[in-house]
């Protein structure tokens, strides 16, 4: 490697030659698809040995797992309550702390959709619907709670840099209608923070957005609209699609800490071990993804990873949150193909029949 940064923090990760910091920092995952990867055949392997990808990403030195939710999804069994409880337990069985993400939609929402669900689409008062949202949370962390479930943190919306709440016939994709926009997320803060009262149990609240250059926008936004009451900023990062390269992101992460007195964490990020396709599902991550000093390999998806941690760490973030490392290939189908869109950004060798990938490294590393 040319960078002398990545070379050293790779080094470090091997040789465990860097200091532990004192403050709490999450190295995590996102696992919402390991429940049906498993129901679809797929078999996770260490060192060739079955493992339960679960216990492997604890053992490994994972210490927070990321689940998604969904409203009332009718096109998969998947992201409902029943499949988060299994994979809230999951976690919980291996000592991992939870978060909780809502995306308040019956599909998949992102900085270009944010669709409401069928059931609420019918409400056009925008109290009525946040009274909706508001139920439809406390209603949900009071499940969870009820199988001693409740997740350490929460998002209130999924990539929400659009408006949320939005029907799919009418999508606006620039500035959010601000009185309603903060109306409804306000109104899923409180669900959470009342609840986190009433339960005597702290649960912390995210509000996420996509790549750091969009957060600085919309968090000034977001303040000067009432949207204060919140404890940490979650961005997701993906270096091909954002203005910020990977030596600048420390620069925005100290500006939202600075600017709002938040904690700044990143909730989404990946990086591709090859840009071969082992399935009938276009890979998401391709050429453009491939950063200068990280190859597509194996060895540069972990040095990426480590030198992208570390960066965080110093700027002062909260933790590092990779994105469906466990998404393999399997016989089922997504909405656009057969397969995984993700295989090759996964933390599983798809040549070796899903052994483990050095990416694992990322967690155990120990950060300036």
């Amino acid at each position: 490697m040319k960078n002398w940064l990545t070379t050293f923090l790779f080094v470090c990760t091997l040789i465990s030659a860097c200091s532990w910091a004192t403050q709490p920092f999450y190295v995590g995952a996102d696992l919402s698809y390991v429940n049906e990867m498993e129901d679809c055949g797929a078999v996770y392997r260490d060192k060739n040995k079955k493992v339960d990808p679960f216990t492997l990403f604890a053992t490994k030195g994972a210490n927070l797992v990321r689940v998604r939710l969904w409203h009332n999804a009718q096109w998969t069994k998947y992201s409902n309550l029943d499949d988060v409880s299994k994979t809230l337990q999951r976690a919980k069985d291996n000592n991992m702390k939870t978060l909780l993400d809502f995306h308040y939609s019956d599909t998949w929402t992102d900085p270009e959709k944010q669709f409401i669900p069928k059931t609420w689409a019918h409400i056009t008062d925008t109290n009525e619907l946040a009274k909706a949202l508001y139920d439809y949370t406390t209603n949900t962390l009071s499940a969870l709670d009820k199988k001693n479930l409740l997740p350490d943190m929460v998002q209130v919306g999924n990539e929400t840099n659009i408006e949320i709440l939005q029907q799919e016939a009418s999508i606006v994709n620039g500035i959010p209608d601000w009185q309603r926009n903060a109306t409804l997320l306000n109104s899923g803060i409180k669900a959470v923070r009342d609840y986190s009262l009433a339960s005597e149990k702290n649960i912390k609240i995210i509000l996420h957005i996509a790549q750091p250059e969009n957060a600085l926008w919309w968090f000034k936004q977001a303040s000067e609209n009432g949207v204060t009451d919140f404890d940490i900023i979650g961005l997701s990062y993906y270096p091909q699609w954002s203005t910020y390269t990977l030596p600048q992101l420390p620069d925005a992460i100290k500006k939202l800490k600075g600017i709002y007195g938040k904690e700044v964490m990143i909730v989404e990020t990946a990086y591709p071990w090859t840009l071969e396709n082992f399935d009938k599902a276009s890979n998401v991550l391709g050429k453009q993804a491939v950063q200068p000093d990280f190859p597509a390999t194996p060895k540069g998806q972990v040095m990426y990873l480590v030198a992208l941690t570390q960066l965080v760490k110093t700027a002062g973030g909260s933790g590092v949150i990779y994105w469906e490392p466990a998404w393999v290939s399997t016989r089922c189908t997504t909405l656009w193909g057969k397969g995984s869109h993700w295989e090759n950004a996964s933390f599983f060798d798809a040549t070796k029949r899903n052994n483990a990938l050095p990416a694992f490294l990322f967690f155990s590393a120990n950060y300036k």
